[in-house]
């Protein structure tokens, strides 16, 4: 089963990961009242990126997703860092 979208119920708002012809986009989906929905784009995973740039690129989607902490590293552990990684590179087909 090969899966070209996920979306991620994050603690403020919703992260959707969507296949592109390259690898992956990781996009935020927000409503707001003024100007409807909008999606903006927080990375580009491409498939033959290096393991430490995804890695790092899947740490600033855990701040989206798990909110920040006081000092605006993300809030979460390794292991739920390494979830998001997961689900970004499955869906790029890395």
């Amino acid at each position: 089963m090969n899966f070209r979208t996920i979306v991620i119920e994050g603690h403020e708002k919703d992260v959707k990961i969507s296949r592109t012809e390259r690898g992956a986009e990781v996009t935020i989906e927000q409503n707001t009242r003024h100007a409807g929905r909008q999606d903006i784009c927080i990375a580009h995973i491409a498939r033959d990126e290096d393991r430490e740039a995804r890695y790092a690129k899947a740490v600033e989607v855990a701040k989206v997703v798990y909110g920040t902490d006081r000092r605006g590293r993300a809030a979460a552990t390794n292991s739920m860092v390494h979830d998001v990684l997961n689900e970004m590179e499955r869906i790029a087909g890395c």
